[in-house]
């Protein structure tokens, strides 16, 4: 593989929320990349800034200063709908709480960014159909959210995130809710999808069986990065593409 180049750079990066005596700073002047090609675990504390340092980089929330880029795309200097276009094509994102719409089936969850796409209804529920069963819920893909198990809605918004091929997808514990076996297997799923010179996969996790999955791990804490550990980049799974 030819030598990685950033798919995410962050610079002094600051959020903070609230003003005055209320004023409260989560991310204190963040240096942060994250290679093309490699899965980066992100590691700390609870309430150091990881959630919303992900959150910055992906849009859903306005950093106070400082620059991110994806890919090159300085996305917070685009007009509005441009942002939405940007995200939409290039982004998938896992939040903790899954976020699925709760009249959708399974596999009408996993296909929303393939409809929000254009893509024709059959065909995107098709291929969330396909992806489903890589993740062990090809029974379940008719199910509406609120028949199947939180395992069992990770593995759908994890799909959903995976579904339209994004440059990057970013994670937050997705391995939080899973025994270890389907840990084990969103993880390759994930190490797969981050294994092409265009892509990038970011985790924040607290899940310890994860990560030898890492080609790197960023600690953090106190809303600064502390450093980062880059391991020994795992061979490619033999079903990754």
């Amino acid at each position: 593989m030819n030598p990685s180049r950033p798919a995410v750079q962050c610079r002094n990066l600051r959020k903070q929320f609230g003003d005055g005596d209320t004023r409260i700073e989560v991310l204190r002047g963040v240096e942060f990349t994250a290679q093309a090609g490699e899965l980066t675990f992100l590691l700390g504390p609870s309430g150091c800034g990881k959630t919303t340092l992900i959150s910055v980089i992906a849009g859903l929330l306005d950093s106070s200063s400082g620059d991110v880029e994806i890919f090159g795309t300085a996305v917070e200097k685009l007009d509005p709908d441009a942002r939405v276009r940007f995200r939409r094509s290039h982004l998938g994102f896992v939040f903790q709480q899954y976020n699925l719409l709760p009249a959708l089936t399974a596999a009408e969850n996993a296909a929303v960014p393939l409809l929000a796409a254009g893509v024709k209804p059959r065909e995107a529920v098709g291929r969330a159909r396909e992806l489903l069963g890589k993740l062990g819920l090809a029974d379940r893909a008719d199910t509406l959210p609120s028949r199947l198990s939180g395992g069992q809605q990770q593995r759908v918004a994890l799909a959903r995130a995976l579904i339209h091929g994004p440059k990057l997808v970013v994670c937050d514990e997705p391995t939080a809710a899973l025994d270890h076996a389907t840990g084990e297997s969103v993880m390759e799923l994930l190490a797969g999808a981050a294994l092409a010179p265009d892509r990038a996969v970011i985790v924040v996790t607290h899940d310890t069986r994860v990560l030898p999955f890492a080609h790197a791990i960023a600690q953090m804490d106190d809303g600064r990065i502390l450093g980062v550990d880059r391991t020994q980049r795992r061979t490619a799974p033999a079903h990754s593409h």
